[in-house]
């Protein structure tokens, strides 16, 4: 469900931002050692720590605004 929201945020923000995917019934060992307990879930790192994380379906827009807001901040 969320496969072409990101695809569409890794299209708008490339070269600010590396947008990965994570199937969690194929790596469940980082998806435990991350705390993911449900899906979707996404995190956004910088320099390998978690900076926000956004549980369930959201529209591109407010994914979009959550990344660009830290990006200011830092």
């Amino acid at each position: 469900m969320m496969a072409p929201v990101m695809d569409e945020l890794a299209a708008s923000l490339a070269g600010s931002v590396k947008v990965a995917k994570l199937n969690v019934d194929e790596s469940p060992e980082i998806a435990a050692r991350l705390g993911i307990r449900s899906i979707p879930t996404l995190l956004l790192f910088k320099n390998g720590q978690v900076l926000d994380q956004m549980i369930g379906a959201s529209p591109a827009a407010k994914i979009e605004a959550a990344v660009r807001r830290r990006l200011r901040d830092q």
